[in-house]
């Protein structure tokens, strides 16, 4: 616990970070935070163009498809932008590490939550459009705060062991950027897990790997229940995104604290 309560000890210090990566992130933008929206949009537009126009698949079909997109992209896309940008932010920030001691962990802790200020604009949009357009939905969207939360500490302690990693094996970020897009296919983002051909029979160990071998899909489902279906996460993936959160969190600090001493020898 110790390496995330340097956030508190040392709140100015990542307040003064977490500023600094806002501001390089939206530097020169006229239309600054506002692309956070338009990029899931867009990919919106062309998945529903590919799957809903160019070849009917059948998972496209049913009713509000656009806002089925969109409760899966906000997920994936603060998920690829933060665990990739933060893969690299302890040698970016190389200059900083090896003249100041302080507590590195901060360093990709302040990326992602440059990028949890994308993904709450995102979450807060979808709670607005959803309660407009989904009425079945207005009781239970709010679920999707929590759940949202939790996703939030997974990514933070995927990244933060990266990032470790990634000072002494350069191969992390090559690694990272090479998973991402097979990683985008395998999660039920574009379609729902009911919906893939042989679900039910002929391949229902590869759905079952899909759902659970894959951390990200549990966390997709348990946030669309509330947000598009209108109904409780299933108990099993709100349970999985929980434990998920744990475990990386772990995996974080205990991949960082193997490496702390070598950090600002090796970036």
């Amino acid at each position: 616990m110790s390496t995330y309560a340097a956030l508190i000890e040392y709140r100015e210090l990542f307040a003064n970070l977490f500023r600094r990566d806002v501001q390089a992130k939206y530097r020169g933008s006229a239309l600054g935070v506002l692309w956070t929206v338009a990029n899931p949009i867009v990919l919106m537009g062309v998945y529903l163009l590919v799957f809903g126009v160019v070849w009917k698949s059948p998972f496209s079909q049913g009713g509000h498809y656009p806002l089925f997109l969109l409760c899966g992209l906000a997920l994936w896309t603060f998920f690829a932008a933060a665990f990739q940008s933060s893969t690299r932010s302890m040698l970016d920030n190389a200059n900083l590490i090896r003249k100041t001691r302080f507590p590195r962990q901060l360093v990709p802790l302040s990326v992602v939550a440059a990028h949890v200020v994308s993904f709450a604009v995102m979450i807060g949009l979808l709670l607005v459009v959803d309660a407009i357009a989904l009425p079945r939905a207005r009781a239970t969207e709010l679920l999707a705060i929590p759940l949202a939360v939790l996703f939030v500490g997974f990514v933070s302690g995927l990244a933060l062991a990266v990032a470790s990693l990634d000072v002494l094996f350069r191969d992390v970020e090559f690694i990272v950027a090479a998973l991402l897009v097979p990683w985008f296919f395998l999660t039920p983002i574009i379609y729902p897990l009911s919906a893939v051909p042989g679900a039910s029979g002929e391949h229902p160990h590869v759905i079952a790997v899909i759902h659970w071998g894959n951390p990200l899909s549990p966390a997709v489902e348990a946030l669309r229940a509330p947000l598009f279906e209108g109904t409780l996460p299933f108990w099993g993936d709100a349970l999985y995104l929980a434990v998920a959160c744990v475990v990386a969190l772990a995996l974080g600090a205990y991949v960082f604290g193997r490496v702390d001493d070598q950090i600002a020898i090796e970036v």
